[in-house]
């Protein structure tokens, strides 16, 4: 099934109601895979009534401690935001989104972020992912409902299954393949580290560094071959300094 590989991720919502109305916009479209990470409350009646019939996702539903275990195994992630950003991201409009999510999905799952009720996603969330998409909407009153949105991206992603993009291959060596956003973290974590042994990064006052560089190796997707040669550089790097 085309839309098998795409996973609907909720951060943090607050009202356990919006998480079975997009649970019911999501079945509408024929989307499966919802994941919650950290919700504030569910299971909740709430969540039933307005699942409206779309109970077996909310039972079928993943609840996560930590956005990183909500994408595990994803090989592209795309974030959802409605304000601009002090570090722009890379940014698409919904079709553009569903059009490169088909085109991912064919190759390794993929996941869509929706952040909070109030707030959206963190700067720190949001660099966990490829692309931002921004829903346009009515500048005179531009706040959607989360299930809204969701609807929004799960009908776009839905057209999109009447022309689908050309897949790209898939590449008959894993390591050939885009590293996924787990292998990603790990390498992130291992350059801070390097950049604070050689004292390029002072911790105490990073600035925007290390969102600048995890925004880089986002648009440059290195993959898990890349990603091997350029960890081994960086613990070459931190032989070197700790003799």
């Amino acid at each position: 099934m085309p839309l098998s590989n795409i996973r609907i991720v909720l951060v943090e919502t607050s009202h356990p109601g919006n998480i079975g109305a997009a649970a019911r916009a999501m079945k509408n479209m024929g989307l499966a895979h919802l994941v919650l990470v950290r919700p504030a409350l569910f299971p909740h009646a709430d969540a039933t009534a307005r699942a409206s019939g779309a109970d077996d996702l909310l039972g079928a539903a993943k609840v996560c401690d930590s956005l990183e275990e909500a994408l595990s195994g994803c090989g592209f992630v795309v974030g959802t935001t409605a304000r601009a950003r002090s570090l722009p991201w890379p940014q698409v409009d919904p079709r553009a989104c569903a059009q490169r999510l088909m085109a991912e999905s064919a190759a390794h799952p993929v996941a869509v972020l929706f952040g909070r009720e109030r707030t959206g996603l963190s700067n720190r969330e949001l660099e966990h992912c490829h692309l931002a998409v921004h829903i346009p909407t009515d500048t005179d009153y531009s706040s959607l409902n989360l299930a809204a949105a969701v609807q929004v991206i799960a009908y776009e992603l839905r057209m999109a299954l009447a022309e689908p993009p050309t897949a790209p291959e898939a590449a008959p060596d894993p390591e050939d393949q885009p590293a996924d956003a787990e292998a990603m973290g790990l390498f992130y974590r291992h350059l801070e580290q390097v950049l604070v042994e050689v004292e390029f990064l002072d911790p105490e006052e990073p600035k925007r560094l290390m969102r600048r560089l995890k925004r880089l190796f986002g648009r440059a997707r290195p993959e898990v071959r890349e990603l091997n040669i350029l960890r081994g550089i960086l613990t070459a790097v931190q032989r070197r300094v700790r003799r």
